[in-house]
């Protein structure tokens, strides 16, 4: 169950426990205050939900235009989220009145006021309000007095003790670092949109090709993957080949991740679909011509089944 806005989150879980946080990712760290919220809910016999804000509050607080950041899109962070225990996702809409709203009103009036807060779970350092001014100790001392509890979860570290972060996570995806991101995120990392149709150019060069928008997610290296995709609510996935880039043979600027499915004979546009990627074959680049450009599609279809033989069997989610 999903709740979008401030106004009709009059949900039948309020009173329960609530879980705080942008959870861009839904990377180790965030898996970790949900362990611990969920320990919480189970002792104290209370509902679990997470409660975060959209748009991502860089997008409205960043005075520069934001290059694409974002890990993860709203639609697939709130399943990761449901999948670790939330048995609600509130969505907060951000805008420059939220913003601007001082740290104890956020807590009497929304946490408390609105959806009678019983507990909150946040990880370490969690800032909130006006110019993220409050804190875990002002929520503790604020909250204290409607009898409700808090917990601030420790950061998690990796094995070198550095700490598992969603900024360390883009880093290591817009640089191809994909055995960082894996360790980070515990699973491997995957684009989630809806599928539509293209030039159908890919069709005139042997291999029929469906389109996804990236929109705001944050892009890795151009170029050609292996990948397995899967259609949202579905287990089974389907494996194939990938570009992501801006198809310059064509003199494309648009940038854009279009992908072709092994084996696959069923219907895919307007539906929403996970494209996992699991291995990087080659950077996009300018061929002379289509045929050119056919005899390499060949090439890296060769290569990439190669490569998902090779590659080991990891959960999507």
């Amino acid at each position: 169950m999903e709740s979008n806005r401030l106004e009709h989150a009059d949900s039948t879980l309020r009173g329960g426990i609530l879980v705080l946080g942008n959870f861009d990712g839904v990377h180790r760290g965030h898996q970790a205050v949900m362990a611990a919220a969920r320990e919480i809910g189970m002792k104290l016999q209370l509902p679990l939900r997470a409660l975060t804000l959209e748009p991502h509050p860089r997008t409205l607080l960043s005075p520069a235009p934001q290059t694409p950041f974002r890990i993860t899109p709203a639609s697939l962070k709130n399943r990761l989220l449901q999948a670790l225990g939330a048995e609600e996702v509130i969505t907060l809409a951000f805008s420059p009145e939220l913003a601007a709203m001082h740290p104890r009103e956020f807590v009497e009036e929304i946490l408390v006021r609105h959806y009678r807060a019983r507990h909150i779970v946040a990880g370490a350092g969690f800032v909130f309000g006006y110019k993220r001014t409050g804190t875990m100790e002002d929520m503790r001392k604020w909250l204290e007095p409607h009898g409700a509890g808090v917990t601030e979860v420790a950061l998690l570290r990796d094995e070198r003790g550095d700490i598992v972060s969603s900024s360390r996570l883009r880093t290591a995806i817009h640089q191809g670092d994909w055995e960082t991101a894996r360790s980070l995120l515990g699973r491997n990392w995957s684009i989630a949109g809806v599928v539509t149709r293209g030039s159908e150019r890919g069709r005139s060069l042997g291999f029929s090709t469906a389109n996804m928008e990236l929109g705001e997610i944050i892009r890795p290296p151009f170029g050609v993957y292996a990948i397995r995709a899967h259609r949202t609510g579905e287990a089974e996935k389907h494996e194939g080949i990938a570009n992501i880039g801006v198809r310059p043979t064509f003199g494309g600027v648009h940038e854009i991740l279009e992908f072709h499915l092994f084996n696959f004979n069923g219907h895919i546009y307007d539906q929403e679909w996970g494209v996992e990627l699991l291995r990087f074959l080659r950077p996009e680049r300018k061929f002379s011509g289509t045929e050119a450009l056919r005899e390499q599609i060949v090439q890296d279809v060769n290569a990439c089944k190669q490569a998902l033989k090779a590659f080991k069997e990891q959960p999507l989610e």
